[in-house]
């Protein structure tokens, strides 16, 4: 037996390319093009079941110019236009003394700033040696450094990918660690700090609730501090919750309800303590890899994840975004292939249309694979793409 949900139940050919184009998040045009490009096969549906699992899509218009707060149209407001470092880590990485790329963090900032960026997400505080302040600036006066240089170019910090304590209970001194990262990020002048993994790798409700006990603990912690708590997740965690049907030789289910092990971390977590980070790229590759589970009664069932849909049913739980895209790529395994952001399938206009709170959320500019060695400034030159890109979506 097999259950259906979130399609559109038609058999015929031509509305099952449509739907392709539209679970692709590809326009007409772009559509017909990478057929002809690459062929039938090569779009075509996978025999698991891809059709349904990769991003929603309307047609998507780009080049509309750079927005402005004042801008009512601009899906996103200037003030909250910002990059995660990692995109740029090669840049602050390098040595000063050996290129006339902007290197160290100051540089890179200054740079940033030049583009239009507002906000920053950091990715460690580690730069090269000898850049100003030093390689290690995960200190509270390496903070000050930092937020100094940030102030002068009109930066804003958001959030950082640090340390999130792997004990459970926590012990005396991954607590004293936690707390000093709360330090450091209240003189960054941080709402928020994370981390860029997820609660748990593992895929069974034990193992999610003992993950939403420690997140809960945490986040209370960090709440009397001032933060905002998130965990970041990759496409792992919109898998589907083993929580039933016959166990293993381990005493573990084997079937799942068909709740993501996401939404059972959200129901699970205080509202008021715990929060998300949604990387739209790796949601939109879970929506591609994860559409069928096997019931408790062994049936198979289909159910489409829908990443704007969860994010509009906990609006608040999502301070902050991965601004991330990629190009379909159905042979790939993960359904698209990392691009600049803007330039990829991925309809940012709909997703951050349907998700609206603009003057809330803070998208973050990410591209993983922008650093080069052959192209020493790549990754800065793809974070202005990124960022000219960012400003130019509209409303419809």
């Amino acid at each position: 037996m097999t259950s259906i949900k979130d399609t559109n139940g038609t058999n015929a050919a031509s509305a099952t390319d449509e739907s392709l184009r539209r679970s692709l998040g590809v326009d007409r045009r772009r559509f017909l093009t990478t057929c002809t490009a690459v062929g039938a096969a090569a779009v075509a549906i996978p025999v698991f079941g891809a059709s349904p699992a990769l991003a929603d899509a309307a047609d998507r218009g780009k080049g509309h110019g750079h927005g402005h707060d004042h801008d009512r149209k601009a899906l996103v407001p200037a003030h909250k236009r910002g990059l995660i470092l990692y995109t740029v880590r090669d840049a602050t990485g390098r040595d000063p003394l050996a290129s006339d790329l902007p290197s160290g963090f100051r540089e890179v900032f200054k740079q940033l700033a030049r583009y239009g960026y507002r906000q920053v997400e950091f990715a460690g505080y580690g730069q090269h040696a000898n850049a100003p302040g030093g390689a290690n600036l995960e200190t509270p006066a390496g903070a000050r450094l930092l937020r100094s240089w940030l102030d002068d170019y009109g930066l804003r910090a958001q959030g950082n990918h640090g340390f999130i304590p792997a004990s459970w209970p926590l012990t005396t001194p991954d607590l004293d660690r936690f707390k000093q990262a709360l330090e450091i990020s209240n003189i960054l002048g941080m709402d928020h700090m994370g981390t860029g993994g997820d609660p748990t790798w593992g895929s069974t409700k034990a193992e999610w609730d003992q993950a939403a006990e420690k997140w809960n603990a945490m986040g209370a912690i960090a709440r009397r501090a001032g933060i905002k708590l998130y965990t970041h997740n990759h496409d792992g965690a919109y898998d589907f919750l083993l929580d039933g049907g016959p166990l293993d030789g381990q005493g573990r289910p084997t079937r799942s309800s068909g709740i993501r092990k996401l939404e059972y971390f959200l129901k699970q977590t205080d509202a008021k303590s715990v929060w998300l980070e949604m990387d739209v790229f790796w949601a939109h590759v879970a929506r591609y890899k994860f559409h069928t589970y096997t019931a408790h009664d062994g049936s198979k069932v289909t159910s489409v994840f829908d990443p704007a849909r969860l994010v509009a049913r906990n609006n608040k739980r999502y301070p902050l975004f991965h601004a991330k895209d990629g190009v379909v790529n159905t042979s790939s395994g993960q359904g698209y292939d990392m691009v600049p952001f803007g330039t990829g399938d991925i309809d940012y206009e709909r997703f951050f249309s349907r998700v609206g709170e603009r003057n809330y959320h803070n998208p973050m500019v990410e591209q993983d694979n922008a650093p080069s060695g052959s192209a020493p400034g790549q990754s800065l030159e793809y974070a202005r793409v990124g960022y000219d890109n960012l400003a130019s979506l509209r409303r419809r």
